[in-house]
């Protein structure tokens, strides 16, 4: 490749070397350039609106002219080589065309021609030029406001390689690369009809050459970024200034060792010229005369809170445009319009779709009120069987608790609840002498869903407690009373405290209760198994 170096490339390094890590002027202006229109924003009341012609552009050609800032480095046995260098010549086309087959298909092709001198002081060093060339398919597709397009095809570029002379002086030579290049572009709208665009590309090499011919190995990449402002728009034409920013980045490395790396900054501004399809011709102007403009809000019907996120199609004159999303307020702006009647289409998730009309008039802004109704609540309903799981029969009048409501079942042990939303809901049955059971059960909407609850008998403990207190209806102070359970062949006593606490059978019992100066009372009391009765009484003194 004929790297090498000098006694010159000391001082060439001193006067042209620039930090590679530290931020240009150039990245400041093309921030700057990209900030602005959203510095603007901010300051008015954002309107999402699609630029003209950009739903229906077939093709567009960019003539772009700018200043290139390089900055780079070689590696080889000797010393190495730091270059850096700043032309404002640099030259580029592209272009761009669909509808060739289906209208999301088309062919892009781009050829770029980047100045190249190097000064040390006033001296001029090295000069030359670099191309790059490309072209492929392209496939587009809208996002919403958002065009996004996918790359593919082939793209060649020299590459810059300096090698040792007499003169102390690098001589520029060209390295070369094939690749297949892939790559992708945005376009969003960022206020009033001015575009936003992102680019990016990344060479696949498929074979690299040093200046001698050798073979070498290649990598790099390029991102950029652009402002496009409508400037004029006659018929199907449409001009555009572009202010753009682009960054690349490149490596050659020959086979023999050495290596060369280089980044390169350019800055410029464009004109692009873009066409749309006389067959699709645009909605925007119309042979009837001046556009007119339509605002139109989405609103809930019921509480007239926005619907954002509600998608819009508005069909003018019978031809149907690319759907819209509605802003956080609920607005769609369309400031050009063929005038006509205009027919609004809208479609919100939970919302039935809905319909509004009116008359765009030329030259004059119509506004559009368009309130859909919500959609009734998806719900399902579940039957419910609760049967005894010994002998599976249905078992009635069981409590059942849905959702917090309590059902009963009836003579086929069924409970049927409706009105239920989706999802799992928990279902509670209990019956006497059979064991609590909580089940969960899943609601589909639309349909009836089944549950069965099979009980278990309760386990027999064999005895049940009856607790209680006697105390005198006078002042009611305890009394420590006698208690005669004659079935049961009981007698006790209750303590001080007038407590008393018997275990029996289950069943049913007649209890004597009897204390001195107080009347005797008789009560009867019901204990289940297991369970325990709270049975306090109080006695009425004697008269004396």
């Amino acid at each position: 490749m004929g790297f090498g170096t000098s006694e010159g490339f000391p001082i060439l390094r001193r006067v042209l070397a620039r930090p590679r890590r530290t931020p240009t002027l150039l990245v400041v202006l093309a921030l700057a350039l990209v900030a602005s229109p959203r510095m603007a924003m901010a300051q008015a009341e954002p309107v999402d609106v699609e630029p003209v012609g950009s739903s229906l552009g077939r093709a567009a050609l960019r003539l772009r002219l700018g200043l290139s800032l390089r900055e780079g480095q070689q590696v080889d046995l000797g010393p190495g080589l730091t270059y850096s260098g700043l032309t404002p010549n640099d030259l580029a086309v592209w272009g761009v065309f669909y509808g060739l087959g289906p209208e999301w298909l088309g062919g892009q092709a781009s050829v770029q021609r980047e100045a190249f001198t190097l000064f040390r002081e006033s001296e001029r060093v090295s000069e030359g030029s670099l191309l790059r060339v490309s072209a492929g398919v392209a496939a587009r597709r809208r996002l919403g406001p958002i065009w996004g397009e996918l790359s593919a095809g082939y793209g060649f570029a020299q590459l810059p390689v300096f090698a040792a002379s007499d003169t102390a002086s690098p001589v520029f030579q060209r390295g070369g690369r094939h690749a297949a290049l892939l790559g992708g572009r945005l376009r969003f709208p960022i206020f009033w009809r001015v575009q936003g665009e992102l680019r990016g590309e990344v060479p696949l090499a498929l074979a690299a050459q040093d200046a001698a011919g050798g073979k070498a190995s290649s990598s790099g990449f390029s991102v950029a970024g652009s402002v496009l402002i409508p400037l004029k728009q006659v018929a199907h034409w449409q001009g555009a200034l572009v202010l753009d920013y682009q960054y690349l980045q490149d490596r050659l490395t020959a086979d023999s060792g050495p290596r060369a790396e280089q980044t390169l900054q350019r800055v410029g501004a464009a004109l692009e010229l873009s066409w749309s399809d006389a067959r699709a011709p645009s909605p925007l102007l119309s042979e009837t005369g001046a556009p007119g403009a339509l605002a139109l809000q989405v609103l809930d019907a019921e509480t007239g809170a926005p619907l954002a996120g509600a998608e819009v199609r508005l069909v003018v004159r019978g031809e149907a445009l690319a759907p819209r999303v509605a802003n956080a307020k609920g607005q769609v702006v369309e400031p050009e319009l063929t005038p006509g009647e205009v027919v609004a289409q809208i479609t919100a998730e939970g919302y039935a779709p809905a319909e509004g009309r009116v008359t765009v008039t030329s030259g004059e802004r119509a506004t559009l009120e368009v309130r859909p109704n919500k959609l009734p609540p998806e719900v399902g309903s579940l039957k419910i069987v609760v049967v005894d799981k010994r002998d599976n029969q249905p078992l009635t009048d069981v409590p059942v608790v849905v959702g917090g409501k309590t059902l009963r079942t009836d003579a086929a042990g069924q409970v049927k609840v409706g009105g239920l939303a989706p999802g799992p809901v928990m279902v509670n049955a209990s019956a006497p002498e059979f064991q609590a059971v909580e089940e969960a059960a899943v609601i589909v909407s639309g349909k009836e869903a089944e549950l069965a609850i099979p009980l278990v008998p309760a386990k027999r403990v064999g005895f049940a407690t009856i607790s209680g207190q006697v105390r005198s209806t006078q002042q009611g102070r305890p009394l420590a009373a006698t208690l005669v359970i004659p079935t049961a062949r009981v007698r006790t006593r209750a303590d001080a405290q007038g407590s008393f606490s018997l275990k029996l059978k289950p069943g049913t019992y007649r209890i004597i209760i009897s204390a001195k100066g107080h009347l005797t009372q008789t009560k009867s009391v019901t204990v289940r198994d297991g369970e325990q009765a709270i049975f306090n009484v109080d006695l009425f003194p004697r008269n004396r």
